[in-house]
């Protein structure tokens, strides 16, 4: 039960659906953002039956079905949980929010395969019923060293394995696996100090406190720390000297070699994050054809096909193309992250992903390739982290032009304050070089 005084989540989830512009919204929350090809096919037909067929695949590896009409609700939520798409039980939907790469156990580069880990995990938060009371965004994110990892995304809790200690993991607090860990625990250790993790959180926030960051902002890090020290049975080992974590592809597509011998991953982008139960059906049949049968979902708002026999890694390639997936690294939108906008959501000023497909079209011949958010308001919905570039709406036709920046809070420094979309092809086309991502 959420604690006293905490509103009820605006975040849909399987079993709520909320209203948007342009019908309901389903999120249905992947365990390691995988699906079986079977359970592709469920999700297409209901998208397609009870829904108006427009999937999104968001930037924590879990999958949005949106237009759910109201007549629909209950048969849907129905058909998701018959295909075994959802939590444990109703309370545990929620608080099933734990990031792994798309390619773990499969990462020739991976100090450790998560995934028994995650499942140690998911089972904790699903069958402690005092997690429950987490907020429906309050998020995990296990990394075993993977090249294909976002490590962008701030996550409230973040494990990282250690080079050279592949039996431990580094540790931290409202950030991300790139940051300064505060110190490092067994492999085995790590479900226990998640369990105190939270249960202290839940004991010291507030109603106003619902992620980790806002209670940090508000107690000393170095207190809340040796709070939890008290409570552990074990003794936290100091922070790796020199703590580095090396970023892989910004946002990976192609192929990748796998570990496991004459195997790799094919990766693809959905175009501005959506794709259709007819492309989501042809990928269950993909999977099937020349994999194992299952799709991961990638928090680059893409898709990774597994075990894929490196002599099909090209027709594979060739046939996501032919979806209308993304496999150029160096197609335009490969760069564009927007939101739903004005179209879909009450709180849009602009049509973002009219306008970012307009913006790829202008950038495509000049080979002018920057990253790019095109956010229809300030809260970011789209991105979890701060692009390299942020358009702002402020008017359905103008945009606020942002570049990330050390030091500098939200967006970044100001660039321009009133640009159509035109216009800001043409500050692109000024102000970055040729193939550049953060200029």
């Amino acid at each position: 039960m959420p604690r006293p005084g905490k509103p009820a989540s605006a975040c849909p989830g399987l079993l709520r659906i909320v209203q948007a512009r342009d019908g309901g919204i389903c999120r249905v929350k992947l365990p390691g953002g995988a699906l079986s090809s079977v359970q592709a096919r469920a999700i297409a037909e209901v998208a397609r039956e009870c829904a108006s067929g427009v999937l999104e695949l968001t930037n924590r590896s879990n999958l949005q079905i949106r237009g759910v009409r109201t007549d629909q609700h209950d048969a849907l939520i129905e058909r998701l949980l018959a295909a075994q798409l959802g939590p444990r039980n109703s309370d545990a939907d929620d608080v099933r929010n734990l990031l792994l790469s798309p390619a773990a156990g499969l990462d020739p580069l991976a100090l450790l395969d998560t995934r028994p880990l995650a499942s140690e995990l998911l089972d904790l938060l699903q069958n402690t019923p005092a997690l429950h009371a987490l907020s429906a965004k309050f998020a995990i994110q296990l990394d075993g060293g993977e090249a294909l990892a976002m490590l962008e995304h701030p996550h409230d809790i973040w494990l990282s394995a250690v080079h050279a200690q592949p039996t431990r993991l580094a540790f931290g607090l409202a950030g991300c696996p790139g940051d300064m860990p505060l110190g490092t625990i067994t492999v085995e250790q790590a479900p226990r100090l998640i369990e105190h993790v939270l249960g202290l959180f839940l004991e010291t926030a507030g109603t106003e406190h619902s992620r980790m960051r806002q209670l940090l902002a508000d107690t000393p890090v170095s207190q809340w720390l040796e709070s939890l020290r008290v409570r552990l049975p074990f003794a936290l080992q100091p922070p790796p000297a020199n703590w580095q974590r090396t970023a892989g592809p910004r946002r990976p597509i192609g192929r990748y070699p796998q570990r496991q011998a004459g195997l790799c991953m094919v990766v693809a982008g959905a175009v501005l994050g959506r794709i259709d139960a007819m492309q989501l059906s042809a990928l269950a049949s993909l999977a099937e054809r020349h994999g194992d049968a299952s799709v991961r979902l990638t928090p680059w708002q893409g898709v990774l096909l597994p075990n894929i026999p490196t002599a099909a890694a090209d027709s594979a390639l060739h046939a996501l193309q032919t979806l209308g997936l993304l496999v150029r690294p160096n197609d335009p939108l490969n760069g564009m992250i927007a939101c739903a906008g004005a179209v879909a959501c009450n709180k849009g000023l602009a049509d973002s992903k009219a306008d970012a497909l307009h913006l790829a079209r202008r950038l495509a011949a000049s080979g002018i390739r920057p990253q790019v958010h095109l956010s229809a308001c300030s809260r970011s919905c789209a991105a979890a982290h701060v692009a390299p570039f942020t358009l702002l709406a402020s008017t359905p036709d103008h945009y606020q032009l942002y570049q990330r920046a050390p030091g500098v809070a939200g967006f970044g420094l100001l660039r321009a304050s009133a640009l159509d979309i035109d216009q800001a092809g043409d500050w692109f086309a000024a102000h970055c070089a040729t193939g550049d991502s953060d200029a």
